[in-house]
């Protein structure tokens, strides 16, 4: 038996993760010992509640005020002894998170093989995303399987000279983990935002959290959202906010007095799912929610400059807009008041999966271990 030690320490990881978790678990060849980190701690435990994992071991790395050194520090000492203790066969990691790229470090230093999960996404900007692309580009170097999730982040990973072997494509798992959610009854723990979601008005989407955008960026995204909401009286808009009291500081001044800004705590999965369902637009700086929301029909506008994920941009259901406040208050305007524009993007294809990734994963994974063979690549147009 293979002992697999998928690691991650956020909520968007914990999604992602889920579905290779499941496949895992199918498997009697393989036994999943599962790290969090725990550097969303809340958050983290939501997930894990909704997909049923339950961490063998938990760092517990969380600090109030944690810094990226933090993180990268406490993360390598209590991973160690882990790695140490129980020996794995290959860590998984999802995506470019500090964490991410920390026990993949970690796990390198052991000579154990690191599997990376949503491998190849570049912006060719190593300080935007910071810290995420200078973190994928450094798993990238060190892993022995790429997981990658369209032929573009195969392609990225190909002119940086990981042999074509050990690259697969697989779709997103977030997909399958949106698929295995989304129709689920959700139960908002918020009235206001459980009466948002069920009323017949239109509803924008917004989340912004990205630490490149913190002050002034975040602070025109509050102020174009406060000026849509005095624009489009008849139309709700929800602001779930991040937890991190910057984010806060720069969104609420300027739609806290609106009565058509519903704003709330982060989202627990199932119910932003729900609330995605619903949108009829999303204006968003999140990866994951650029790569859900179009497996909705649901038209994305990204509040950034440019994007890992510029799949669903070709494909017209996602545009980048960037944070100035004129183009986000036009942009969104657009969308809400011209239904042509909105049909061209609500109706372009997905093309980040079709909720076989894990299954997908999984089957790279038996083909390591010379167990199994690979299923077909993913490809969004069969």
């Amino acid at each position: 038996m293979y002992t697999i030690m998928p690691v991650y320490g956020t909520r968007p990881e914990a999604i992602k993760m889920a579905p290779l978790l499941g496949a895992l678990e199918s498997d009697e060849r393989f036994r999943s010992y599962v790290v969090a980190t725990g550097q969303h701690r809340e958050m983290l435990d939501q997930v894990n509640r909704l997909f049923g994992i339950e961490p063998q071991t938990d760092l517990d790395i969380f600090q109030q005020g944690q810094t990226l050194d933090t993180v990268t520090v406490r993360t390598m000492e209590r991973l160690t002894a882990v790695l140490e203790d129980v020996v794995p066969d290959a860590v998984v990691v999802q995506g470019d998170t500090t964490s991410a790229f920390v026990a993949g470090l970690a796990a390198f230093y052991k000579k154990i093989p690191v599997f990376h999960l949503e491998a190849g996404l570049r912006t060719d900007d190593i300080y935007n995303p910071f810290p995420e692309e200078a973190n994928r580009r450094l798993v990238a170097r060190i892993a022995s399987l790429h997981l990658a999730p369209t032929s573009t982040s195969r392609d990225n990973l190909l002119r940086e000279g990981v042999p074509s072997d050990d690259i697969v494509v697989t779709g997103n798992t977030v997909i399958d983990a949106l698929m295995s959610i989304v129709d689920r009854p959700a139960a908002f723990d918020d009235q206001r935002v459980a009466d948002a979601v069920a009323s017949d008005r239109r509803l924008v989407l917004i989340t912004a959290h990205r630490r490149e955008s913190w002050g002034e960026p975040m602070e025109a995204i509050g102020r174009a959202v406060g000026r849509l909401a005095d624009l489009h009286p008849e139309v709700l808009f929800l602001l779930p906010l991040h937890g991190n009291p910057a984010v806060q500081a720069a969104l609420l001044p300027s739609v806290q007095d609106k009565v058509n800004v519903v704003t709330c705590p982060s989202l627990e999965y199932a119910q932003f799912a729900a609330a995605m369902k619903r949108a009829d637009v999303v204006l968003t700086d999140s990866g994951g929610v650029q790569e859900e929301a179009p497996s909705l029909g649901k038209p994305v506008l990204v509040t950034r400059t440019n994007t890992e994920r510029p799949e669903a941009v070709a494909a017209g259901t996602v545009k980048l807009i960037g944070t100035d406040e004129d183009r986000i208050v036009r942009e969104v305007t657009v969308l809400l008041t011209d239904p042509e524009a909105y049909a061209v993007m609500a109706e372009a294809v997905n093309p980040y999966g079709d909720g076989k990734a894990g299954a997908r994963s999984l089957a790279a994974i038996r083909a390591f271990f010379g167990i199994g063979e690979r299923l077909p690549d993913f490809d969004p147009g069969v």
